[in-house]
């Protein structure tokens, strides 16, 4: 490296998913190391990075749309000189990026973020070295990092796992990601006592299947021990896990949630579909019975439960009969939560070419009949929680003014409804949790009173 290095500012635009936002936080800390200086406005920026999503259409067509953007502050018109490309997008189209959009002036693969302080001093020809591709076969845990810069407020995700090994026809994540890689327990709680320490009490558990962890390197599911593990750590708070299946909901770690007090009464199982032929095609690893028994296990077990879960419509080979059968589990299931997405073909999965193509328009209004459908089973659920006494950590304040805005056990950031609460005597101070008493809902949101 140069002595004479530039002060370089770098703005980090992140897109996508919680996975996504971790690496965003891990390249910061890496950009902070090697002393660039991090800006909020593209205006400031002598380098703009764009991590991309490129899971489906509308994802990769948000980050196309964001890397033009960004590329308007490109000298001569604007002062940033270099524009680089990282994320699932940049991994899965590294060539179709650099040939098609000249804008482009460095692009990184999912396994390469160590490398972004690097390449960008390439680009200022301040690295001496060797300059191998930035763009590699995935399958690497390299990038990942135990201390990161955290960007968000009392809560943080740890990402346990990267890849995934499942398959399902319709994913592109083991093409982009690579197969499921573990990391290490030891690593993990490393991480987890600095995010701790360092502010973030609710630890937030993130991969593409949290549920098979420990699977690759230690023989078996470590889910249960890891979280007994986690909840040792004295600054922990609480602990979410997300992106479950449910031939992973075993007894040892349903019953770990029910006797743990760090743990959250909170699980997201995506279940993608509730009928079997549909299921079978999507190449999941459970049926809708298997879904069912999960889901009445977690419930007998942990009463107060609030279950999340994602389903898709208009798969390949979705019939009517396949579809109503869909709307029946929902109606038996009753998740708390529940979001919906139409297919979205993509290529070098197995279903880009499956048979049996469900028109735009008749995907779209099975999505409305869904949502239609879970915003009754959703207002229910609420209309439970009334009156009900729960803590909530406060986050922000509503944009009026009123209302502080947080969330309890039962509420994933980004994902899940908020809880407005009002302050029945003394101001409230962000980051704190107070007991507060749930007084009015709609199918959305909640409204509480802080508890003396």
């Amino acid at each position: 490296m140069n002595s004479n290095k530039k002060q370089i500012q770098v703005l980090l635009v992140s897109l996508g998913c919680s996975k996504n936002l971790v690496d965003s936080e891990c390249m910061t800390r890496i950009l902070l190391d090697d002393r660039m200086e991090m800006v909020s406005d593209p205006a400031d920026a002598d380098v703009i990075i764009v991590n991309t999503c490129g899971f489906i259409e509308s994802a990769k067509k948000e980050a196309i749309d964001t890397i033009f953007e960004m590329a308007h502050y490109k000298k001569p018109d604007g002062k940033c000189d270099f524009l680089v490309v990282t994320g699932c997008l940049a991994q899965r189209y590294a060539e179709d990026i650099r040939n098609e959009i000249p804008e482009v002036d460095q692009v990184l693969g999912t396994s390469h973020y160590q490398d972004i302080a690097k390449a960008i001093r390439v680009l200022y020809g301040e690295y001496a070295g060797p300059v191998e591709s930035f763009v590699s076969e995935p399958g690497s845990l390299a990038h990942m990092r135990t201390n990161r810069v955290v960007s968000t407020n009392t809560y943080a995700w740890l990402k346990i796992a990267e890849g995934c090994t499942n398959r399902c026809a319709y994913c592109a994540i083991p093409l982009i990601r690579g197969p499921y890689i573990s990391r290490t327990m030891e690593n993990i709680l490393q991480e987890a006592a600095f995010l701790s320490e360092t502010g973030s009490s609710e630890i937030i558990l993130t991969a593409q299947d949290t549920t098979r962890y420990g699977l690759d390197n230690y023989g078996k599911r470590m889910l249960p021990e890891l979280i007994r593990e986690l909840s040792k750590l004295p600054a922990v708070g609480l602990i979410r896990i997300m992106y479950t299946y449910s031939d992973g909901i075993t007894d040892e770690l349903v019953k770990e949630m029910a006797v743990n007090p760090k743990v959250a009464h909170y699980l997201d199982m995506p279940v993608q579909h509730g009928d079997d032929t549909i299921l079978k095609s999507m190449k999941r690893h459970d049926s809708a019975e298997m879904i069912t028994t999960a889901i009445e296990r977690l419930r007998r077990d942990i009463p107060d439960i609030v279950l999340r879960t994602t389903v898709m419509v208009g798969f390949p080979g979705e019939d009517k009969v396949a579809f109503d059968n869909l709307l029946k589990q929902i109606a038996v299931w009753r998740f708390d939560r529940l979001g919906c997405f139409v297919f979205s073909p993509e290529e070098g999965t197995e279903a880009y070419s499956m048979k049996g193509k469900v028109r735009k328009d008749v995907a779209g209004k099975r999505y409305d009949k869904v949502m239609a459908l879970q915003q009754g089973i959703s207002l229910s659920k609420n209309q439970e929680r009334m009156n009900t006494i729960t803590k909530v950590a406060i986050e922000t304040i509503s944009d009026d003014g009123i209302f502080y805005v947080g969330r309890s056990f039962g509420e994933a950031p980004e994902v899940d409804p908020s809880i407005y609460v009002a302050a029945a005597n003394e101001p409230l101070e962000i980051g704190r949790t107070y007991p507060v008493r749930i007084v009015d809902c709609s199918a959305y949101d909640l409204t509480g009173v802080t508890e003396s």
